[in-house]
């Protein structure tokens, strides 16, 4: 199935976690945000949060600074 990820294209499994994904992508551990189709998905159900096909998604890190 395919999703867009920042702007990018990306295929995923049918059955994908928004927890894999960030897995997949190598952030986890970060402080990071992700909005699906405009709507923000809490951190506490990206175990749950399956996507659709053709879901546009977000994902910014926080970042430090002063």
């Amino acid at each position: 199935m395919n999703i867009i990820v920042n702007g990018d294209s990306q295929t995923i499994e049918e059955s994908c976690t928004a927890a894999q994904l960030v897995e997949q992508m190598g952030i986890t551990g970060g402080r990071i945000a992700m909005e699906v189709n405009q709507e923000i998905v809490p951190r506490s159900t990206y175990g749950t949060h399956q996507f659709q096909a053709d879901d546009i998604v977000e994902i910014v890190h926080a970042v430090g600074g002063g």
